[in-house]
């Protein structure tokens, strides 16, 4: 957020917008964040002056794993013949200049880590923010840019030269593969952490961040009879009940994962559009089966075709 929450004499969040930050400012941040990284990373054994293999409990228990992070960020190949070497690129001479570029403004570089600060999207400014979702929802590989050598290696075409002028990067496939794997994140891992009021621990933080709509205001006038809002219920009832609903549980339920993916409401109605409750859920395959054969509907899944090898000619 480009400002500060505080209170002011009548106990009410206000918001302060502040200037953008200066280059000056933007350099110390990251020097600070540097500093602090690197007291966390000896306070849990992962100094430049210990062993990582004993204090990175990743080396111990998934050894592959561990080697593919080390290669994709150190932009060596993990696998193969050529294991611990530089990737491969096509470099071009004239663009060796570029090499002694400046961070722009709002960015800093120091040791090795970043910090960019010049974008700011305002809150009504929905097409940059769509631009933004879109850039940070993009591929970990651009299919268009990617193309095969005749000798079987992966030829990928970066957007942007690198530094030293290299516009292209070869791959063997499998150190390819390897440098996807490194990109999935382990199992419960959050990649995405909130800070200050926006903390989960925040005790302003319900004061600030919307609350969800309660059940059933999306469906119109129409109600479905499962819906939150039965007759009889008064408005401070559902009021309460919106309050106690307020906090997600940690887990998403199946018709939300749906939902989040393919933006499809298994739960709404298709006749009232009000909301569907689940009443029962049968997991045993057998009666399952005896449900679709009474309702007269298929209780197989259709067959699957084994898979057939191509010829590279008819990939290529």
């Amino acid at each position: 957020m480009d400002g500060v929450y505080y209170e002011d004499e009548n106990k009410r969040l206000r918001f302060q917008r502040l200037p953008p930050p200066t280059d000056g400012e933007v350099a110390r941040v990251t020097a600070c964040i540097v500093k602090k990284i690197q007291r966390l990373l000896e306070r849990r054994g992962l100094g430049r002056r210990t062993d990582p293999g004993e204090a990175d409990p990743l080396l111990r228990e998934q050894p592959l794993l561990a080697e593919l992070y080390s290669a994709s960020v150190q932009g060596r190949i993990a696998s193969g013949p050529g294991a611990g070497e530089r990737l491969k690129g096509v470099k071009f001479e004239f663009e060796m200049e570029s090499e002694g570029k400046k961070a722009g403004r709002c960015c800093a570089d120091f040791l090795g880590y970043s910090l960019h600060a010049a974008v700011c999207i305002p809150g009504k400014a929905r097409r940059q923010l769509e631009n933004l979702c879109r850039y940070v929802a993009r591929p970990a590989v651009a299919t268009e840019r990617l193309s095969r050598l005749p000798d079987g290696r992966v030829l990928y075409r970066l957007r942007h030269r690198w530094r030293d002028g290299t516009s292209h990067v070869i791959f063997d496939p499998l150190d390819l593969i390897g440098k996807l794997a490194a990109l999935v994140p382990p199992p419960r891992f959050n990649l995405v952490r909130y800070h200050g009021t926006l903390a989960p621990s925040s005790r302003w933080r319900s004061s600030i961040v919307p609350m969800p709509p309660a059940d059933g205001e999306e469906s119109g006038s129409k109600n479905h009879t499962g819906c939150v809002l039965k007759k009889g219920k008064k408005d401070s009832q559902v009021k309460d009940d919106r309050v106690q609903k307020a906090g997600h549980p940690r887990n998403y339920s199946w018709a939300e994962l749906l939902k989040r993916v393919f933006n499809f409401d298994v739960l709404r109605c298709g006749s009232c559009g009000g909301r569907m409750r689940i009443l029962c859920a049968i997991n045993p395959p057998p009666a399952i089966k005896k449900i679709l054969d009474c309702l007269g509907l298929p209780s197989r899944p259709p067959p699957i075709s084994p898979a057939a090898l191509r010829s590279l000619q008819s990939l290529n």
